[in-house]
């Protein structure tokens, strides 16, 4: 049986002023090139089974029991956005370029908890269980995930995987569904190996300006 929770105040405030800011913008932080910054608040889309990764107050009825995290088909569901925030030790200052290779926690914008896995069988696949943990940010050292891409940082037009650091597995979807009362929604899970099922693109949200250009070059007097 699936249990669902309270709603948080805090994340409500915050959801409502991205909101604010994704009208004030008329869309530009939305769309056009550019790099994925810490402190930025997105949408990201599983690109083989063309999902937004989600979560929400509704618990699992089997393994850990803490919060599901899912994927859904629908780009307007205002439980779909997560921060970009670093590790508990930081090395993630607000508007610097995410790296690739960087450790860094995603946060659920309207309930506070972090994406976490661990040594549970997912639901469906029974690959490993992913969920949503902690309170208002944070929770523990399986909440890190590293940023898989090409090059120096994580380019919003590019594909890329989150590897879990703990575990080591890719964040994935294969296309099992849920039923009742999360029907139609798609399991999100670990996988051990790097495949077509576990890549991922920012996609709604407002993206924090870069603090510094990562392209600058440092000319010596």
């Amino acid at each position: 049986m699936w249990s669902a929770g309270r709603g948080r105040a805090a994340g409500q405030a915050l959801l409502g002023l991205l909101l604010t800011f994704l009208v004030a913008s008329s869309g530009a932080a939305k769309t056009g090139a550019g790099l994925v910054t810490c402190g930025s608040v997105l949408k990201l889309f599983n690109t083989q089974h063309r999902v937004r990764l989600h979560s929400h107050d509704i618990k699992y009825g089997s393994g850990s029991g803490q919060q599901s995290v899912t994927g859904v088909e629908a780009s307007d569901d205002a439980n779909s956005y997560w921060r970009i925030r670093g590790g508990s030790e930081g090395g993630c200052p607000r508007g610097s370029p995410v790296r690739c290779g960087q450790a860094v926690r995603l946060t659920h914008v309207l309930t506070g908890k972090n994406l976490h896995t661990h040594h549970f069988p997912s639901p469906l696949s029974n690959n490993q269980e992913v969920s949503a943990f902690g309170e208002d940010g944070e929770g523990d050292d399986l909440d890190l995930w590293t940023v898989r891409c090409s090059g120096q940082h994580w380019e919003r037009e590019a594909a890329v995987r989150f590897q879990h650091v703990g575990t080591s597995v890719f964040l994935s979807v294969t296309g099992e569904q849920y039923g009742s009362p999360i029907r139609g929604q798609h399991e999100v899970h670990g996988m051990s190996s790097a495949n077509t099922h576990n890549t991922w693109k920012a996609m709604e949200g407002i993206f924090i300006k870069p603090s510094v250009d990562p392209s600058a070059g440092h000319d010596e007097l």
